[in-house]
């Protein structure tokens, strides 16, 4: 009973350090997900073949990540990967898939920034590494 209890507070402790107005920010060694990608339209055939990718390449890695498929408009997305804190978002959006890139973006940070798809994963493997080395 004592580790339970021990954990828990371990959790709230962190919840209670790592938050702001849009909900929980975990850091990278306790988050139940290292990133969430969200392609902004699921029906989309490139969108949607791009995040599967993408899922596929980052588990294989080892980064736990979760994939937001749902029939959603992107906002709502957003809100709610914020609000659960993932520290990093993957969105797959129509304009910056014309340039074969996807933005990446901090849970800590407002801007997100364009990376070419065929290096996201690389940078995702790297941050997740850098966070979680003890």
């Amino acid at each position: 009973m004592y580790k339970r209890q021990s954990w828990f507070c371990s959790i709230a402790a962190a919840i209670e350090q790592n938050h702001d107005d849009a909900g929980i920010i975990w850091p990278m060694p306790l988050a139940p997900f290292h990133v969430v990608i969200v392609p902004v339209n699921v029906t989309d055939e490139r969108m949607r073949t791009t995040a599967e990718h993408l899922y596929a390449e980052l588990t294989a890695r080892g980064v736990e990540v979760l994939f937001d498929d749902r029939e959603e408009r992107p906002g709502v997305k957003f809100k709610d990967a914020d609000l659960i804190g993932t520290p990093l978002r993957i969105t797959i959006g129509p304009r910056a898939l014309e340039h074969d890139a996807v933005e990446l973006k901090r849970r800590t940070e407002k801007a997100a920034t364009e990376v070419p798809i065929a290096d996201v994963v690389e940078q995702v493997v790297a941050i997740v590494k850098a966070e979680t080395a003890a």
